[in-house]
């Protein structure tokens, strides 16, 4: 059993990984979970994030695999990851702050870990971290353009929002030598150093909407404006790492 999952979930992952094993074979090379399953803080939104470590994709593997998936993402919002072995370094790079947080939360399911002795450059990093936070504010701003009179669909927003948030928190942190316990104690430890109005509001009303999917009356707008301002003001520290 996966003892970082509820038990319910921990099932649904485990039958899906038997079925990837049958499927791809010995070209299976390891399973790795990563993000708030591994470390044991799966919310009701949060995804199950699955790396597939892989030495060929191969169509009739896939094939095979298409219904277990379809069934997995169903029953536990399964979020899946296929990669080459040889791709790992080049993807470490290229997506440096998504790897970064998979180096620090990763539990490995099935075979060796992949990720041993993998280093990500400082530079990818900060130049990565200058799209994902970019990304982000324009992300946020195209949401609350379109979805600020439905409080629903903010909060969800907001839930999914967090987890790239926090990630850049806990990278930003590591790069200035102070590195956190979570990414979600990162994002609070630089919240507190920026001195944003609200803030406090800002960052319970972040773990409620993961927590619960739904936030009070009139709440979502505003923290979803809060955490445009909170992006832009993190990307602002990036400009002096």
């Amino acid at each position: 059993m996966i003892d970082t999952l509820p038990e319910t979930t921990a099932k649904v992952i485990e039958d899906f990984i038997e079925a990837a094993r049958t499927n791809f074979g010995s070209r299976l090379k390891s399973v790795v979970l990563y993000g708030s399953g591994a470390e044991g803080k799966l919310r009701p939104t949060s995804d199950v994030n699955l790396i597939l470590v892989l030495s060929t994709f191969d169509r009739k593997d896939v094939d095979g695999l298409r219904e277990p998936l379809r069934l997995a993402i169903a029953a536990a919002n399964l979020n899946t990851m296929f990669v080459l072995g040889d791709e790992i370094t080049h993807a470490a790079e290229a997506f440096a702050v998504k790897f970064a947080d998979i180096l620090r939360r990763r539990k490995v399911l099935f075979g060796s870990d992949p990720f041993q002795g993998i280093t990500i450059p400082r530079n990818a990093e900060i130049a990565r971290l200058r799209q994902v936070l970019l990304n982000l504010v324009l992300r946020m701003r195209s949401i609350y353009a379109v979805r600020s009179l439905r409080e629903e669909q903010l909060a969800l927003a907001i839930a999914d929002i967090a987890g790239p948030l926090r990630a850049a928190a806990a990278a930003i942190l590591e790069l200035q030598g102070q590195p956190a316990q979570s990414p979600k104690e990162a994002l609070e430890m630089i919240a507190r150093k920026l001195e944003l109005p609200r803030i406090s509001e800002t960052l319970a009303r972040i773990s409620e909407a993961r927590e619960h999917g739904l936030l009070p009356a009139g709440e979502a707008a505003e923290t979803l404006f809060e955490l445009i301002q909170l992006a832009g003001r993190m990307r602002e520290l990036v400009e002096k790492l």
